[in-house]
């Protein structure tokens, strides 16, 4: 046969049929690469006005098919110009020629066939996947038989060896993966937007318990206070959603919107019985909430407000639904609370209070102190000492020195914490 071939082509035409065949060889490597490399996301939203950006998808819906038809090409173009090289060889140098035109064919293969497309379909990767994909359809439509039983065998050995076989690519992304991708997409995305897309994946990680008011510092109605003392309050109180209780936070008794009670003073009929008729009933939610779900059943619900309760049914503080928007967007205007907790000194060291939750101190001084398990300072630093300390002790926790300045009732009233220290940072507190 080769001697056929010899007799009846020149070597100018064996020249063609060589670079012909290096040409398809180069257009398999790179359609592979292209279609391995493509962003499957830009592919799927150019899929919806994108004829060509369909044929691709549904080329990789299948990528042991797309795969095989690659190799075959690849192949087959491969050994035939190695075929037609020698016989080139032979005719032009005798018995060497062989071995002359495998090193040289070696080279060509390499750099032309091989490394250059890979290298431009690795860069662009979508119009040479558009591109590719009409012929590739083709020749998996005409060559289908070869494909399938390809494919049979294939799977089957892979079937032998245990390893599973998935008839499409999997896209999925991790949170962690998704994240990734929205703080490397600087270029597209604003940053502030950046921080509250990754804001609102992190709403699965973050608890009601990590942003909830500690109970101690929930300002409420005791119905039990005279009437003359409550309407004092009312007028110096901030916030729109008041708990009314008696006595104390666990006997509530409804939440109060200070709108309702408009047409009280309007009307001067101000009483105990009319907060108690204007309260809504209280809206009770678990310890360890995550807060996407919190949010929606804020939304689920019709509420705007919720009691965190323990497992014993004990109230540990209040969420809203306020506090769990500024997670996303951030704050609706100045922490008062934040000012007033942490006071910076002349040392560069922060006084702050020992309730002061630990995640809000993270956020206000972009700090890391560990917050998995107490979520304020005081709670912190009793975890770490496992007991109550007395004042003027120090604590190193997560690198950051901490001197404890007053105990009061069990707990850590305040404390005067440095930043993080590092190995060159000295090491008295």
């Amino acid at each position: 046969m080769e001697i056929i071939v010899t007799e009846v082509l020149s070597t100018h035409t064996l020249f063609v049929i060589l670079v012909i065949l290096i040409l398809v060889s180069a257009f398999f490597s790179s359609s592979e690469t292209a279609m391995m490399a493509i962003n499957r996301y830009r592919l799927k939203h150019a899929a919806k006005t994108s004829n060509l950006a369909k044929r691709v998808v549904q080329l990789l819906s299948r990528p042991d098919r797309l795969l095989t038809i690659v190799l075959i090409g690849n192949t087959f173009a491969n050994i035939a110009s190695a075929s037609i090289a020698t016989m080139i060889g032979v005719r032009m140098y005798g018995e060497f020629g062989g071995i002359i035109a495998t090193i040289l064919l070696t080279i060509v293969v390499l750099l032309f066939a091989e490394i250059s497309p890979k290298i431009v379909a690795s860069k662009k990767p979508e119009p040479i996947a558009y591109f590719a994909a009409i012929p590739l359809q083709w020749l998996i439509k005409i060559l289908f038989p070869i494909v399938w039983s390809a494919n049979a065998l294939a799977n089957g050995m892979l079937n032998l060896m245990g390893v599973k076989h998935h008839r499409k690519m999997l896209d999925i992304l991790t949170l962690d993966e998704l994240r990734t991708v929205v703080t490397e997409s600087e270029s597209l995305i604003p940053t502030r937007h950046q921080s509250m897309l990754t804001s609102i994946l992190d709403l699965e990680r973050i608890t009601v318990d990590d942003i909830m008011i500690p109970r101690s510092e929930v300002i409420g109605i005791n119905l039990n206070d005279r009437e003359a003392d409550i309407l004092a309050k009312i007028r110096t109180i901030q916030h729109t959603l008041i708990p009314v209780y008696k006595d104390n936070i666990d006997e509530i008794y409804g939440i109060l919107h200070m709108r309702n009670l408009l047409a009280c003073f309007t009307e001067q009929k101000f009483s105990k019985e009319q907060i108690m008729h204007l309260s809504d009933k209280p809206y009770f939610v678990p310890e360890g909430t995550p807060l996407h779900t919190q949010l929606f059943n804020f939304q689920h619900n019709k509420n705007r407000m919720g009691l965190v309760v323990d497992e014993y049914g004990d109230i540990l503080g209040l969420v809203t639904l306020a506090d769990i928007l500024e997670e996303i967007v951030g704050e609706f205007t100045t922490d008062i609370t934040a000012t007033s907790r942490i006071i910076p000194q002349p040392d560069n060291k922060y006084l702050v209070d020992g309730g002061t939750n630990i995640r809000m101190l993270n956020q206000t001084l972009h700090w890391d102190l560990p917050t998995k398990h107490a979520k304020t300072i005081s709670g912190a630093i009793i975890e770490y000492l496992e007991m109550i300390p007395t004042p003027h002790t120090c604590v190193l926790i997560n690198n950051y020195p901490i001197e404890i300045i007053t105990v009061q009732d069990n707990m850590v009233k305040t404390c005067k914490i440095g930043a993080k220290m590092t190995a060159d940072s000295p090491t008295d507190l």
